[in-house]
């Protein structure tokens, strides 16, 4: 049954009770109750519907209340502060542009160009998903029209943007190959040779950017969500970005650093710097310099705050043998073992799970590589 059928009449009372009765982990029940009083098919949906408004909150905050979802279009749907930020910046260049998104799911990058001033007009291939992505700009009271199509044969003209999101995904499992994306990669391209935004990966690779576009890495509280190329009218000339949110500190620039033993400090740089090829740029930022020039750790005599990186207290330098490792957790009476890693093939679980820490203090273990040896930290994570 589709979205379409609990948008009014009997679909949306029985949608209305799923979601003010709903429980996670008790939809069984919600439905046997249910069914006492509403059409099993519509109860089934219903239940369906509410639980992916609990789960939608994650991404959509308080609107997923009033939003339809499916449940590859919520898995796929870009969370609301990255769009926004998106959605943000087109504003800001180009008021009140017209914008088409291709491949547009469930809307979630429609309702925030809306929001931003901006003209939307969706573009789908699949009939429930559009009907979803429609019913979703009705629900918050927004303009905007989806209409279900190719995006291939979509005539781009009327629109001032095109946004595209292609699907990364096939047979089920996510796809990291951007020659594998559908629409295919020369599709992408050809995009970019006019004024667009298109959502990739962040793995990515540099040399598959064309020229005259900017990729910008995004992470979200410390996560990486996706990169975002942007061309034409869009494009201010820089070739790489990242962009950190909530707070949206943004570094573009990577001077030189040098590398050397040791500070007091170590910084790890956020995912998206280091996504970006941006990690000198923590090093400037704290007077720093780099452990290895091939690993993504910044050390520094001085601790100095940034929204870049997460910092820690060198506490001493330790062999890296399990057997020592295990003698320093015990000595510390180490209960909380955080494990970071750079440049050494180990699975912290693992590692954690050998070294047993039962104690009652916590501490951090970073263990990177410099040149050809494994070295490992006993550090205190620094409030950020």
């Amino acid at each position: 049954m589709t979205v379409t059928a609990l948008l009014d009449g009997p679909g949306a009372e029985v949608l209305a009770a799923a979601c003010a009765e709903y429980q996670p982990g008790r939809e069984l029940q919600l439905v046997e109750k249910l069914r006492r009083r509403y059409d099993a098919t519509l109860v089934t949906a219903a239940v369906t519907q509410a639980a992916l408004r609990h789960r939608g909150a994650v991404k959509f905050g308080a609107d997923a209340a009033r939003m339809y979802f499916t449940p590859d279009g919520l898995e796929q749907a870009t969370r609301t502060t990255v769009a926004e930020h998106r959605a943000a910046r087109i504003a800001a260049t180009l008021p009140g542009a017209s914008v088409v998104d291709l491949g547009c799911g469930i809307g979630g990058d429609l309702i925030t160009s809306a929001r931003a001033g901006l003209r939307v007009t969706g573009v789908e291939r699949d009939a429930e998903t559009a009907a979803t992505a429609r019913a979703n700009l009705a629900a918050l009271g927004l303009p905007g029209e989806v209409l279900q199509g190719d995006a291939e044969a979509t005539d781009l003209t009327p629109y001032d943007v095109v946004f595209a999101d292609p699907a990364r995904r096939a047979d089920g499992r996510r796809v990291f190959d951007h020659n594998a994306y559908s629409p295919p990669w020369s599709f992408v391209t050809a995009l970019l040779e006019r004024t667009a935004c298109v959502k990739v990966a962040p793995g990515i690779p540099h040399d598959a950017v064309p020229p005259e576009v900017e990729a910008e890495w995004v992470s979200d509280a410390g996560e990486v969500k996706e990169a975002a190329l942007w061309s034409g009218q869009l494009f201010n000339g820089i070739t790489r970005r990242a962009t950190l949110l909530p707070g949206g500190a943004t570094v573009t620039d990577a001077p030189e650093a040098e590398t050397g033993p040791v500070g007091q400090y170590i910084y790890e740089p956020d995912g998206a710097v280091v996504r970006a090829g941006l990690v000198t740029a923590v090093a400037s930022a704290v007077g720093g310099w780099l452990l290895d020039h091939r690993i993504a750790y910044v050390t520094s005599d001085k601790q100095v705050p940034t929204p870049l990186a997460s910092a820690y207290e060198v506490v001493e330098e330790l062999p890296y043998k399990e057997k020592a490792l295990r003698s320093w957790v015990r000595t510390h009476d180490i209960g909380t073992l955080e494990i970071k890693k750079r440049g050494v093939d180990l699975d912290p679980a693992v590692l954690r799970k050998k070294l047993a820490p039962k104690g009652r203090n916590a501490a951090t273990l970073i263990v990177t590589r410099i040149g050809r040896d494994a070295v490992a930290y006993s550090c205190r994570r620094l409030a950020s």
